[in-house]
């Protein structure tokens, strides 16, 4: 059976697909512009990954200044920042407030709401959306086309057609899939002739093999400050200090997250990834060779080592992890390990374990306002397009600034 058309003020209907911020967001531009808008979403509320992604304070974006701010998108830079030229962080912000949400900048430059939750905000938000005509339909999930181009949409046991007069495409990506983003649109998109670049983890931990004694005394434990020393794609060396996890599994954490896409891709081109972790910023190798020569005074070489490096058990337990046993009978080693301690990257944390993803519809596959080539009146927008970002309020942003393009496409499109 069909869906009933209830034609808007323009006498046009927009079917929105996916009920995360860019779904939300595109509904939003395209109820202000007169249009009918009916938004599916296959869970039973929407913007579930968004609750919890802010769980531990909902960072909507970052204070960073352009076209610094655009550079985090890497390949896709010079395609991201025409988005943000539209709908930049600072409009992001305002938008914010105009939900009664205030922000602040904290001192990562991240911002956040200033109770730093995303309940209140995605409450005040789809109340908004109800009562200025959205007309929301949840556990509908979307399976693809029928032959005459309608949508198809599982609800229930049931399978249903919609008619829209064009329709945004808001799905996700493929991570977190128990939220909703598990990639399940790639096969209709490729059946349609869209070209769909391979989905693949982003803002992921990354396996090593850790020794069974390591793993079972110091998994979760931090590692800060550190600073990580790898090379990009062209062999260029690069350094970032900051903060991670040793894991069960090898390493995760803020700092890798933001390196990941390198590291990922290098394990893509080589089969492994070097990491080289400086564990004590601080000092320099001189130095550290001159403290760990000190007289033990009868205490064991682990105990030194935490003195005279001023570590932590767990960075002490790296360089037994690289040197093994008698690590103590030569401190000229202990302390090019301390400053330069190498890892051995194997591979990506599954797709379903990480942040985000990178890959999804090629942009090549579209046109500027975001419609696929293949599928005139068909529009994407958010994280299942092909670009990624690190975390910091990156990903949200462009997921909003996305979604006004292929919104106002949409209103050119059925003009």
């Amino acid at each position: 059976m069909s869906s009933p058309a209830e034609p808007g003020r323009a006498g046009k209907r927009v079917a929105v697909v996916g009920g995360g911020p860019a779904g939300l967001f595109a509904a939003e531009r395209l109820r202000a512009c007169g249009l009918s808008v009916d938004l599916y979403e296959a869970k039973g509320s929407p913007g579930r990954k968004f609750l919890v992604a802010g769980k531990g304070g909902l960072n909507l974006t970052h204070s960073e200044p352009r076209p610094q701010f655009d550079q985090r998108y890497r390949e896709r830079e010079a395609e991201v920042a025409g988005w943000l030229d539209g709908f930049d962080a600072d409009a992001l912000r305002d938008w914010a407030r105009g939900l009664g949400v205030d922000t602040y900048v904290g001192s990562s430059g991240r911002v956040f709401p200033l109770d730093r939750k995303a309940a209140p905000l995605l409450r005040g938000w789809v109340r908004r959306l109800k009562e200025q005509g959205v007309r929301f339909h949840v556990q509908h999930r979307w399976l693809g086309w029928n032959g005459d181009g309608s949508l198809r949409l599982q609800c229930g046991e049931d399978e249903i057609a919609v008619t829209a007069d064009a329709t945004v495409l808001a799905l996700g990506g493929g991570s977190w899939p128990e939220l909703g983003s598990d990639g399940a649109w790639v096969q209709a998109l490729h059946a349609r002739g869209v070209d769909v670049a391979p989905l693949q983890p982003a803002n992921c931990g990354f396996d090593l093999d850790w020794s069974g004694h390591f793993r079972q005394r110091h998994a979760g434990s931090p590692l800060k400050p550190v600073v990580a020393h790898w090379r990009d794609l062209h062999g260029r060396p690069q350094e970032l200090q900051g903060e991670c996890v040793a894991s069960e599994y090898g390493i995760e954490g803020s700092l890798v997250y933001a390196i990941a896409a390198d590291l990922r891709e290098t394990i893509n081109r080589d089969g492994h990834a070097l990491l080289e972790l400086d564990l004590v910023p601080g000092r320099d190798a001189v130095r550290l060779h001159a403290d760990l020569s000190r007289p033990r005074k009868g205490r064991s070489f682990g105990e030194h080592l935490r003195r005279a490096a001023g570590i932590d058990a767990v960075k002490a337990a790296l360089v037994f992890e690289r040197l093994g046993k008698d690590a103590g009978h030569d401190p000229d080693a202990v302390a090019r390990t301390l400053k330069r301690l190498p890892l051995r990257l194997l591979r990506p944390r599954p797709m379903a374990e990480a942040i985000s993803t990178a890959g999804g519809v090629r942009l090549e596959a579209m046109n500027a306002g975001l419609m696929l080539q293949a599928l005139p009146g068909v529009f994407c927008a958010g994280e299942m397009l092909d670009w990624e970002a690190p975390t910091g309020g990156y990903l949200l942003t462009a997921c909003y600034a996305s979604a006004l393009r292929a919104a106002e496409s949409v209103v050119d499109w059925l003009r």
